[in-house]
């Protein structure tokens, strides 16, 4: 058994996790910390099955900590990518109306990007559209400058390099299993499949797992993680030419997604998805993927009851495209009608980490739990690649004040 002893123990090697080390380092340079992965390798869910799109920060509520940092997470994720030679491109995006009745959640998105600080932002008529996406058709659209693409997973392990460059380390392949707290002079005890560490503070960025982790020392927890699987067709190369960047629809108000798109990859490839279906595990990545205790605790959360009433309909769309190619390339007609069932072949598929309240509603904020010498990420859903700088970044100093 190894045993351990740091000023801060950061639990989860995803991209938010690697970013509040490296965060840290750079602003208390000596901290001694590490990072602990279950895995072999950093970002290896969430942030490895990501999309890819650096945000823009249009859809989030105005004054939320989605909004807040994803601005400023994404513009100093390019920065980070600049300097370090990360690939990436700030393409932009155009959001597309496909029917009028759409036209006013089009306009609410419009109105939260200028709240949001967004600039450059142009109305496109129909015919405009084309001069973006030559083959997307629409009534109406939205061309949004900020976005852009880049590999997260890249930046993720960009990320690991500078924390070892700055003496951080990284323990890969150790799982954590409990954590105690003031168990030993006061210090946070975790027990791991390799020992038991100490630290005097400890930050849970565990992502899928957050809840499970946060409800060791908040047993009251008033919200549970509840998985969706996102499945992904890509474009064959012949089809390619149908998409120059990325194009999506305008969001279904009555669903906490924002719908099949398409997106260009930083490697070329074009992605047309994802959809979000309940996922029978929390690395449930494939249809029959299951996982007994992930199932069991979804569903017997009463908050997940409530949730299933409300989404049922829509819900259930989102199976039938799981399991229908047909229905599936249909929904994308919408925007792009030239595609055909053999333009497309099985792509990827992620799992997302959604943040259930017990009244049935899903946590559509950034959640940062502040117990002390404990710091939860209770919720991180996307943009928290875009923004995770800024999140690394504003945890570091409450981390600073703590070690001080």
């Amino acid at each position: 058994m190894i045993a351990m002893d740091r000023d801060v123990i950061i639990i989860g090697g995803g991209i938010v996790g690697l970013a509040t080390a490296w965060q840290l380092l750079r602003q208390r340079p000596g901290t001694r910390v590490v990072v602990i992965e279950k895995e072999s390798a950093v970002a290896r869910h969430q942030t490895g099955h990501n999309s890819g799109v650096i945000h823009s920060g249009l859809y989030y509520r105005p004054g939320s900590l989605r909004a807040k940092l994803c601005r400023e997470g994404g513009e100093a994720l390019i920065a980070f990518c600049e300097r370090e030679g990360v690939p990436y491109d700030r393409c932009g995006k155009i959001v597309v109306a496909t029917r009028e009745e759409e036209h006013p959640r089009l306009e609410e998105l419009h109105r939260r990007g200028i709240a949001n600080g967004l600039q450059g932002l142009r109305w496109l008529g129909a015919e405009e559209i084309k001069e973006f996406e030559p083959h997307c058709v629409g009534t109406r659209a939205l061309w949004v400058p900020q976005a852009g693409i880049v590999s997260f997973r890249a930046v993720a392990e960009k990320y690991a390099d500078k924390i070892r460059e700055a003496g951080g380390e990284i323990a890969l392949g150790e799982r954590v299993d409990t954590i105690r707290s003031g168990s030993t002079r006061g210090k946070v005890e975790i027990v791991t499949t390799n020992g038991v560490h100490t630290c005097r503070v400890l930050v849970a960025c565990a992502g899928l797992y957050s809840d499970r982790l946060a409800r060791q020392t908040q047993p009251d927890l008033p919200m549970r993680i509840t998985a969706f699987r996102g499945e992904y067709y890509e474009l064959l190369p012949e089809a390619r030419k149908l998409v120059r960047n990325l194009i999506y629809p305008v969001p279904d108000p009555t669903f906490p997604f924002l719908g099949l798109h398409f997106t260009r990859v930083i490697d070329g490839t074009i992605e047309s998805g994802p959809n979000a279906v309940f996922a029978f595990g929390r690395e449930a990545y494939t249809r029959t993927s299951f996982n007994l205790r992930d199932t069991w605790e979804a569903v017997a959360w009463p908050g997940v009851h409530i949730m299933a009433r409300k989404y049922w309909r829509t819900g259930l769309a989102e199976f039938h495209r799981s399991f229908s190619k047909a229905a599936f390339v249909k929904t994308l007609q919408r925007m792009i009608p030239e595609i055909r069932m053999e333009h497309v072949r099985p792509g990827g598929a992620g799992v997302r980490a959604m943040a259930c309240h017990l009244d049935g509603t899903l946590i559509d904020d950034f959640h940062i739990l502040d117990t002390g010498p404990i710091v939860h990420v209770c919720n991180a859903p996307s943009p928290a690649a875009t923004a995770s700088l800024a999140i690394g970044g504003t945890i570091a100093a409450t981390l600073v004040s703590k070690l001080a």
